[in-house]
């Protein structure tokens, strides 16, 4: 069994359906794809097959996260202090 939740790019998604079909592969979980949105229709076929959207971030503490980074940033910036998380143009 295949699990892929980190990039689409780390599976060819081609030769995964082939391996599947073959039974080279027992089963497939994706929540991330080679071409997203284009997910092969072969695998929505495969009874062996689990697809899913990609929602690692989307966890209550990671929306906590996000709101305290967030809100540090403008306190900061507000008060003409260094931000806490600087994007460089570089």
């Amino acid at each position: 069994v295949i699990i892929n939740v980190g990039r689409g790019s780390l599976i060819n998604e081609k030769e995964l359906v082939q391996c599947l079909v073959g039974g080279e592969i027992g089963g497939a979980g994706l929540d991330v794809y080679e071409n997203e949105p284009n997910v092969p229709k072969e695998l929505f076929g495969l009874d062996n097959v689990v697809l899913s959207p990609h929602s690692a971030g989307g966890t209550p503490e990671g929306f906590e996260a996000v709101l305290q980074l967030t809100v540090g940033n403008l306190r900061a910036f507000f008060s003409n202090k260094p931000l806490v998380s600087v994007v460089s143009n570089e």
